[in-house]
C-alpha cells in the first residue's frame, strides 16, 4: 500500500475513533449499544417531535488537549481536564479508557443520548412508492388541482400522522395542502431554512429542478472553515461567525465534517510576509475562542520542510500549521434535507418551478412540474422563499420581470490529480506566484484537489465547467510550489467548477474582494429572497430567512442566541454518538473488510447498521460496485431508499462520488448501479438503458485531461 494511503488509513480510523466516542456520563459507560443498533432498522414514529425529547450532551474539554488517536479503531488517548478543576481518580481512567469513553462533566449532561432522534428508517426489503410520481394519473403537461387530490393517494404514512421522511414528495404530497412555506432550492442554503423552518414548527416543502445539491452546493472547495482570507479584507464578523459555525457542524455532523490540519508555507517574494500571516492566524484563533479545533504554530523553515520535504526550498522563509475542516458538501447538503424531513418537511428533487401563484398581489405559492413524470400541479403556500442560488435572478425575474440582477457570480473550478504526484502530508494553503490569491491543495484519500479559481462569470448556471486556462491556472500555481509535481493537464483526472452567488457590489469589487455575506431580502410581491453567503454560514442564512418568514407570517420572532438553537444541538443523520469497535465488529460479522467498514462509518456514521441489515436482507450488496472504490451495493439501495436518489447521476455523482474518485468516472460501476437502482424503482429494460446512455453522456462532458478509460481498461 502506498504510503500516503498507508497515513490515511491510520488517520480516518483515528478519527472514526474520535469522533464515534461513546458521550455518556461514566456510570453509563458500561451500556451496551448492540441492542439500540438492531432496533434501529425498525420504522418507528416520529418521535423526533416528541416534546418529551430534550437536548443532546455537551462535551466539557479544551479541544486543543484531546491527543487524536494514532492508530484505530480501539485505541484511544483522551487527556482530561475537568470542568470542576479536580483530577479524576485513576481508576475511573482506567474504566473510561476500557470502554472507549470521555470524561464529561456529569453536572452539564442536560439529556440523554438522542440516537433514536434520527431519520426514520424503511424496513429492509421495503420503499413505499419508490419511484416517485410514477402512478400519477394526471395528464402529462396539465396542471393538478391540490382539492381535486384523493385522500387514499396520499402515500408512505407513518401511523397515519404523516409522511415518512425517507420518501421523495410527490406532486399529490406537495399539493395536498396549503403550506406555511414553499422554499425554492434545494441546495445548502435551502436545506437550512427548510430544516429551521420545519423545527420552528412551520409546515414547509422545498423543491429543487435538479437533485439536492447538484448546482454549487456539490461543487465547492469541500471546506468548512472561516475564510482566513477574508481577514485581509477586514471582514471580522463574517470570520467570526464561520468559525462558531464550523464548531456547530463539527459537532452535529462529525461523520460528515472532520478536523484537517492546513500547512500555510511562506515565501521571500509573497505579497504577505511571515510576520502578518502569524498575526492572521493569531487572530483566527482568538476570534475561534472556545470553537477552536487547535492553536496553530509557527514553523520555520526547517520545520516546514520536516512536515512537507516535497516543497520548493528556495526562497522559503517559514510557515504556519493551522487547523481547520473539511466536507463531502453534497452529503451534508443532503443530511440537512434528511433532518428537515424527519421534522415533517415536504421534500422533492427534479421538481421545476415554472410560475408564480399570485393571490391578488402577493405570491402564493407556485406551478411545478415534476422532470420526472412531466406531471404538474400548484403548490399553495402562505410564504414563497427563493433560495436558488446561481438561479435566484431567475425566480426573481418570474416576480417582476423589471428586476435588475442581485447577483455578480464568480466561478470557482477545481481540479483532481493523483495525490502521489505532489506528495503532501497535509492540506497546504498558499499564495499563488502568479497572481497572489489564497489557494488550497487538498488531500482526498489517494487524490488531491487544487482550487480555487474566482474569476467573473457569464456562464449560464446549467453549464458551469472548468476551462483550459482554469486548469492551467491551477496546475501552474500547484507546481510553482511543488516543482517535483510536475503536473500537466493530461494529469487532470477530473475537474468541477460551480457558480458562487455573491451579491453584486455598488462599488464594482474585484471578485476576489467581493462580499460572502448574505442578504434576506423581500419583493414587491412578497417573495424572499435569501442570496449570498457560503457554505459554511448555511445556517446563520437560515436562522435570518425565518426570522423575516416569520414576519411575513405576521409571527414576531422570538430573539434567540444562534449557537444555542435546536438547528445547532440537533445531530444530523448519523451524527448521534456510537461505538467505532461495535461497528467494525459487526461489519466484519457481515464478511465485509477493515477498509469497507471505515469507508463506510466514515460516510454514514451511526447510520451503519441499516446498511448491514441490506447485506443481511441481500448478501450481495456486499459486493464494491466498482473494482477501484469502495462503494458497495448497500449504499445504493440505501442511497434509493433513504436519499431520495431517482436517477443514476444521483448516485454516481452526489451519493457516492463514484464520478470525481475513480479514473474512468465510474464508468465500470453504472450497469451494476443501474440495475440494483431498477430494482429499487421498478425500472423496465429500456428505462434502464436511457438512463445509462444518459450517464454516458454526463460522464464524457465533464472536462478532463486525461481521456476516460474504456469498460475494458477500468476492468469492468
Amino acid at each position: 500500500m502506498h504510503d500516503n494511503q498507508r497515513r490515511d488509513q491510520r488517520w480516518g480510523l483515528a478519527v472514526l475513533e474520535e469522533m464515534g466516542l461513546l458521550l455518556r456520563a461514566p456510570s453509563e459507560l458500561a451500556l451496551d449499544l448492540e441492542e439500540g443498533f438492531e432496533d434501529e432498522v425498525t420504522v418507528r414514529s416520529q418521535s423526533i417531535l416528541d416534546p418529551g425529547h430534550t437536548r443532546p450532551v455537551e462535551v466539557v474539554e479544551e479541544q486543543d488537549d484531546v491527543e487524536l488517536a494514532q492508530v484505530g479503531p480501539i485505541g484511544l488517548e483522551v487527556g482530561f481536564n475537568p470542568a470542576d478543576g479536580k483530577p479524576p481518580p485513576a481508576g475511573l481512567i482506567a474504566s473510561l479508557a476500557e470502554f472507549g469513553g470521555v470524561l464529561v462533566d456529569r453536572h452539564d449532561i442536560r439529556a440523554e443520548l438522542r440516537g433514536r432522534d434520527g431519520v426514520a428508517p424503511v424496513p429492509a426489503g421495503k420503499i413505499e412508492d419508490p419511484d416517485a410520481g410514477t402512478d400519477q394519473s394526471g395528464v402529462r403537461g396539465k396542471p393538478i388541482a391540490g382539492p381535486l387530490l384523493e385522500p387514499q393517494r396520499r402515500n408512505r404514512c407513518i401511523d397515519g400522522q404523516g409522511m415518512n421522511p425517507s420518501a421523495r414528495a410527490t406532486i399529490w404530497d406537495l399539493t395536498a395542502r396549503r403550506l406555511d412555506v414553499l422554499v425554492i432550492g434545494g441546495g445548502i442554503t435551502g436545506a437550512g431554512i427548510a430544516r429551521e423552518a420545519a423545527m420552528r414548527g412551520l409546515s414547509v416543502a422545498v423543491v429543487d429542478r435538479g437533485d439536492f445539491g447538484s448546482g454549487t452546493s456539490s461543487r465547492s472547495s469541500r471546506l468548512i472553515h472561516g475564510g482566513l482570507r477574508y481577514l485581509e479584507h477586514r471582514q471580522w464578523s463574517l470570520v467570526r461567525e464561520s468559525l462558531i459555525e464550523r464548531s456547530v457542524l463539527l459537532r452535529i455532523a462529525p461523520h460528515l465534517v472532520r478536523p484537517l490540519s492546513f500547512l500555510f508555507p511562506v515565501f521571500a517574494t509573497d505579497r504577505l510576509s511571515r510576520w502578518k500571516i502569524e498575526l492572521g492566524l493569531t487572530l483566527y484563533d482568538m476570534l475561534a475562542l472556545r470553537g477552536n479545533v487547535r492553536r496553530h504554530r509557527a514553523l520555520s523553515k526547517r520545520a516546514v520542510l520536516e512536515e512537507e520535504p516535497l516543497l520548493r526550498e528556495r526562497g522559503l522563509a517559514g510557515g504556519a500549521l493551522y487547523w481547520d475542516a473539511q466536507c463531502d458538501d453534497a452529503r451534508l447538503t443532503l443530511a440537512v434535507l434528511r433532518s428537515a424531513a424527519a421534522h415533517g418537511a415536504l421534500v422533492s428533487n427534479h421538481m421545476c418551478v415554472t410560475a408564480l401563484e399570485l393571490e391578488g398581489e402577493r405570491a402564493s405559492g407556485a406551478t411545478i412540474e415534476d422532470r420526472l413524470t412531466g406531471v404538474q400541479g400548484t403548490v399553495h403556500a402562505r410564504t414563497v422563499v427563493n433560495a436558488a442560488g446561481p438561479w435566484v435572478d431567475q425566480i426573481r425575474r418570474l416576480e417582476d420581470p423589471a428586476e435588475p440582477p442581485l447577483l455578480a457570480p464568480t466561478r470557482g473550478a477545481h481540479v483532481m490529480v493523483p495525490r502521489n504526484r505532489i506528495g503532501h502530508q497535509h492540506a497546504i494553503t498558499f499564495l499563488s506566484p502568479i497572481d497572489g490569491r489564497v489557494m488550497f491543495v487538498l488531500p482526498w484519500g489517494d487524490r488531491s484537489y487544487i482550487g480555487t479559481t474566482d474569476t467573473d462569470s457569464g456562464d449560464s448556471p446549467d453549464h458551469v465547467v472548468a476551462t483550459e486556462t482554469d486548469m492551467l491556472y491551477l496546475l501552474r500555481s500547484a507546481n510553482a510550489i511543488f516543482p517535483n509535481a510536475r503536473l500537466a493537464l493530461e494529469d487532470v483526472s477530473v475537474s468541477w467548477a460551480g457558480l458562487r452567488p455573491l451579491l453584486r457590489d455598488a462599488r464594482g469589487s474585484g471578485p476576489g474582494a467581493r462580499s460572502r455575506e448574505h442578504s434576506v431580502s423581500t419583493g414587491r410581491r412578497g417573495l424572499i429572497t435569501v442570496a449570498g453567503g457560503k457554505l459554511t454560514t448555511f445556517r446563520r442564512m437560515a436562522l435570518a430567512a425565518v426570522d423575516q418568514i416569520q414576519v411575513s407570517l405576521g409571527t414576531k420572532p422570538i430573539p434567540h442566541d444562534p449557537s444555542k438553537s435546536r438547528t445547532a444541538t440537533e445531530p444530523l443523520p448519523g451524527g448521534d454518538a456510537y461505538r467505532v469497535e461495535t461497528l467494525f465488529a459487526r461489519g466484519s460479522g457481515r464478511g465485509l473488510s477493515e477498509r469497507t467498514v471505515a469507508h463506510l462509518v466514515g460516510q454514514y456514521g451511526s447510520e451503519v447498521p441499516t446498511l448491514y441489515e441490506f447485506i443481511a436482507e441481500w448478501p450481495e450488496l456486499r459486493e464494491p460496485v466498482h473494482p477501484r472504490h469502495g462503494a458497495i451495493g448497500a449504499q445504493v439501495v440505501h442511497a434509493v431508499r433513504r436519499e431520495y436518489a431517482r436517477r443514476i447521476d444521483d448516485v454516481m455523482i452526489r451519493r457516492l462520488s463514484l464520478a470525481y474518485e475513480t479514473p474512468d468516472a465510474g464508468l465500470a460501476a453504472v450497469d451494476t448501479v443501474s440495475r440494483l437502482m431498477g430494482r429499487e424503482l421498478g425500472w423496465d429494460d429500456t428505462r434502464r438503458r436511457e438512463e445509462v446512455e444518459r450517464y454516458r453522456e454526463l460522464a464524457s462532458a465533464i472536462p478532463r485531461g486525461r481521456t476516460l478509460l474504456s469498460d475494458a481498461d477500468s476492468g469492468s
